[in-house]
């Protein structure tokens, strides 16, 4: 834990005049994103070029891409000594990817950013301002969703709808990774110690002081989205199940209303017999009752199987990634 006297310092950090020069990283996962990295470098450069009073890192993650990714960041490199390479042994996801860029980043204060340029720079000027008033964790919030296909706008909003009705605690809507951190906040996040990693949930977990800034956000500049509907829908499951019980907790409630339906139609059906003296027909009845109780069962083990996978995979306390090597401007 820190002292008090260095809290202190790092809030004084904030202001313009005790702290003129202020370290900021730019964290950049990449995979195959050969066609990309040079527009981000350049606009990011040219961005920065005035700003005096900014000490930039560029730390880029290379998620084990298998084009020329990583020997254009090392051409890039040779050009721009404010870059890093973080290379890790194979592709570990963006979670992971994200989790290695904030593990090796030296700023004071940190901004995960897409190379697609999706992502505005340009806001982290404004949040910066925010961070100087005394925010620590500035969002930035998609103010609509213009630029997705509606089948990923609307997937996007019921996802959000059933997350924040069902877990704790609440995640920002249309808000992705794009936000600044005080370094304190990145040092809580490094100390959770899970491997399977919902980053937007670890950053609603840790809480600190927060706000946000609104945007349009534009279309790619090149290339195409590596989240496909299959891994989108897997990173929703995460989601889900790493800060919620509530699946478990309704399957337990469903399980007692059917066995409680179960039993009133025992009963209906005795009664049946006890007037009538004949028992009801029931092929169908018993048809639809074994299938229908079979798919809740299955399904039923099916969301045990996800919490017991995720518990049985952290049990193994394997890293979250693996770096093969750090390419320094140094060498």
């Amino acid at each position: 834990m820190k002292s008090p006297q260095l809290l202190l310092s790092e809030e004084a950090c904030r202001d313009l005049s005790q702290c003129p020069v202020l370290n900021l990283s730019l964290i950049v996962p990449v995979y195959n994103e050969e066609d990309t990295v040079d527009i981000f470098v350049d606009r990011v450069s040219l961005m920065f070029a005035d700003a005096s009073d900014l000490q930039l890192e560029l730390i880029f993650v290379n998620d084990g891409s298998c084009d020329d990714t990583l020997t254009r960041l090392l051409s890039r490199q040779r050009q721009d000594g404010r870059i890093r390479i973080v290379d890790l042994a194979r592709h570990f996801g963006k979670e992971s990817a994200l989790s290695a860029g904030l593990d090796a980043a030296t700023g004071r204060v940190l901004v995960p950013i897409d190379v697609d340029l999706q992502d505005p720079p340009e806001l982290i000027f404004e949040m910066i301002t925010h961070w100087r008033q005394g925010f620590d964790v500035v969002i930035a919030r998609r103010s609509h969703r213009g630029s997705d296909s509606w089948t990923k706008r609307q997937s996007a909003t019921w996802f959000y709808r059933i997350h924040n009705w069902i877990a704790e605690p609440k995640l920002p809507e249309n808000a992705g990774d794009f936000r600044l951190m005080d370094r304190m906040v990145v040092d809580a996040l490094g100390d959770l110690p899970e491997s399977r990693r919902f980053m937007k949930g670890l950053f609603a977990w840790v809480g600190f002081r927060t706000t946000f800034i609104d945007y349009v956000r534009p279309p790619r500049i090149s290339g195409t989205s590596k989240f496909n509907g299959w891994r989108l829908w897997n990173l929703a499951l995460e989601g889900l199940t790493s800060f919620s019980t509530a699946p478990l907790r309704i399957w337990t409630y469903l399980g007692g209303v059917v066995a409680v339906a179960s039993l009133l139609y025992g009963a209906f059906i005795a009664m049946q017999v006890l007037v009538h003296g004949v028992d009801l027909p029931g092929y169908a009845s018993v048809f639809v009752a074994v299938t229908f109780l079979g798919g809740l069962q299955l399904i039923g083990i099916g969301i045990v199987g996800e919490y017991l996978g995720r518990a049985y995979l952290e049990s193994k306390r394997r890293p979250c990634y693996l770096v093969r090597r750090i390419y320094d401007s140094g060498g």
